[in-house]
């Protein structure tokens, strides 16, 4: 099936070094004394940002075309997910199943096939869809599981690269997740905000995160209201860490778990100014530990993601999860899936190296 895959390879792959000038043949090395000494810092810099740039140019993306560039029709408007009730849950399914189609319709007479056989996959009237806006390279809000009866809920935040022409990684995470949680859990694939292109300057940067802010502390928020008796947790993959790391101060959640993340887009847990508890893992597997954990702050934006949430100075709460790679944390039988499915239920994961 299309939208239960669980690629593996092109977002596992380590970024190549760029490459490294020559001397051209016969050209003589400057003796050491005659070199232009250069300070530590001004070593630093350019070979922070060369590494920045090596990791987004390193990964390939999935897509028949921009995603963006697929014109979709403008959706029903839903009132606010706070006025929902468990009743009205099922009309609100019934409202976005609507708009998928018509986005559907949309894409397959403008010849988008890749997006046209994406939606017609979430098309299916057994999926539950507490959103959907198929502009600007799709927003989409999925719930897996019995969201009126559970009692815990987790909300996934993707990171680089995720839309919905890639939605089945996302998906197929977000299934076996609700499993290991069980019957009275629930999960939310919250593709609420357009991710960075891995490939792109945007990944290298928290300016797509800082977008979003607004709108994931408002869905958090809409979520809690609905379901003020279940104990939600943010699960924050990759770049979707600095997003959850930039809208921390303002989501009422009981846990934020950083996994496979290049920065939280904050110096340290106090700089989020949260009351949850905040958790970080990476598998040994994952590449994003070969990435420099920094920021540089230049006059036109500022280039890295911020301190390693798995440094111990960091202050999150560190626990193991496998020697998988950078897309295998919600594998079936991956040691994160069962520590993820540990504390989103309130109790202690297993192999926690460090407590803030």
């Amino acid at each position: 099936m299309i939208d239960t895959t669980q690629p593996t390879g092109a977002y596992d792959r380590p970024p190549s070094p760029l490459p490294l000038p020559r001397r051209r043949t016969g050209e003589r090395r400057r003796p050491r004394a005659l070199r232009h000494p250069r300070p530590a810092g001004g070593r630093l810099r350019p070979k922070l940002l060369a590494a920045f740039v090596a990791a987004a140019l390193a990964l390939p993306v999935t897509g028949a075309a921009r995603p963006e560039a697929v014109a979709a029709p403008v959706p029903p408007r839903l009132p606010p997910l706070r006025t929902a009730t468990a009743a009205s849950l099922a009309e609100r399914y019934a409202a976005t199943h609507g708009a998928i189609e018509a986005a559907m319709g949309t894409a397959t007479a403008a010849g988008h096939r890749w997006r046209a056989a994406s939606l017609r996959a979430m098309a299916d009237p057994a999926r539950s869809f507490l959103s959907f806006d198929g502009r600007d390279g799709g927003r989409v809000a999925e719930v897996f599981g019995d969201l009126a009866a559970a009692d815990r809920i987790a909300v996934i935040v993707p990171g680089s690269g995720t839309g919905l022409d890639t939605y089945g990684l996302l998906r197929g995470g977000s299934m076996r997740l609700q499993r290991a949680l069980g019957g009275r859990g629930a999960v939310v694939a919250w593709l609420g905000y357009r991710p960075p292109s891995v490939v792109s300057f945007q990944a290298l940067t928290p300016g797509r995160a800082d977008e979003a802010v607004p709108a994931l502390r408002a869905f958090v928020r809409d979520l809690a209201r609905l379901k003020p008796a279940a104990r939600i947790g943010l699960l924050c993959h990759s770049y979707g860490s600095v997003l959850c790391g930039r809208a921390a101060h303002g989501l009422d959640v009981a846990d934020i778990i950083l996994y496979g993340s290049p920065g939280a887009g904050v110096a340290d847990v106090a700089a989020m100014r949260t009351r949850a508890t905040v958790w970080a893992a990476r598998s040994t597997g994952d590449w994003v530990g070969g990435l420099p954990h920094a920021a540089v702050r230049l006059p036109f934006a500022t280039i890295g993601l911020g301190e390693d949430p798995v440094d111990p100075r960091f202050g999150a709460r560190i626990f193991t999860t496998g020697d998988g790679g950078h897309s295998d944390y919600l594998k079936d039988g991956s040691p994160a899936l069962a520590n993820f499915a540990r504390i989103l239920s309130g109790n202690a994961p297993a192999g926690v190296n460090h407590a803030s």
